[in-house]
């Protein structure tokens, strides 16, 4: 995902890669952006985040929950806007980064992908639709390394369903099936979840219903519309001075 960041960044009209940053210890520190994506650029990987954000607009994260809140405890103090692509945080979590959106402008979404958005919106429009006599399941394959299940944007796909039919996601979602269940509760969400070799990223929501069945389906064959999504979220950041901000303002779907 790193790399795609920087090819897009590299690529991206509006955009100036200042600054490439990755953990103390990782290969890629201290070589130059060009040794890694083949692109012209003489910007090195550098493990000092703090340092390195001088002359920064905005920084892209996509790391994990722990590393991406001391990222945003430094954005904070120097004033850099964030885009956060990092998933698998918790309610505290979360609540920081909201928080740190009154003092500097931030980009959270579970997935930037734009086709994934767009998903999104056909799925509260499906929900509102399909709202009586469907049983709705998630179902989402991601890679071998992933390390949060289920992921974060079938979460959030979830929570737009809900939302649609005016129910509380943490109510109703089922995340396991094992042994004798018993027949379904027609008003719960399932998630099913698939990990597994290289796969980046396909989900499915299943509107079932009797003789037919409505599936809305998003496959990513690449990162690289996770990194163009990004792109986009950090051009929508110019010029702003704060407020938490996802993906659908960034494409004008609200």
């Amino acid at each position: 995902m790193g790399r795609m960041l920087l090819e897009a960044a590299l690529r991206e009209e509006g955009v100036e890669l200042a600054a490439a940053f990755d953990v103390p210890g990782c290969a890629a520190i201290g070589q130059t952006v060009a040794q890694l994506t083949g692109l012209p650029s003489d910007v090195v990987v550098s493990s000092d985040l703090e340092g390195g954000l001088a002359g920064v607009d905005c920084l892209i994260d996509f790391t994990r929950p722990q590393g991406t809140l001391g990222h945003l405890d430094l954005c904070r103090r120097a004033g850099v806007a964030m885009v956060i692509g990092t998933t698998g945080f918790e309610a505290e979590g979360k609540a920081r980064i909201a928080e740190a959106a009154r003092d500097i402008p931030v980009v959270f979404a579970p997935n930037m992908a734009v086709g994934v958005n767009l998903v999104f919106k056909l799925l509260d429009t499906a929900a509102r639709i399909l709202n009586q006599g469907y049983d709705i399941e998630v179902v989402e394959a991601h890679h071998r390394m992933k390390i949060d299940a289920p992921s974060g944007t079938a979460l959030r796909m979830g929570e737009v369903v809900a939302s649609a039919l005016g129910r509380s996601l943490e109510e109703c979602a089922v995340y396991g099936r094992e042994g004798v269940t018993g027949e379904r509760d027609p008003s719960t969400i399932g998630f099913a979840t698939v990990r597994g070799g290289d796969i980046v990223g396909d989900h499915t929501v299943m509107f079932c219903g009797i003789g037919e069945r409505v599936e809305i389906t998003h496959k990513a064959a690449s990162r690289m519309p996770y990194a163009s999504g990004s792109m986009r979220a950090a051009r929508f950041l110019a010029g702003r001075r704060n407020g938490l901000f996802d993906m659908q303002d960034v494409l004008g779907l609200r």
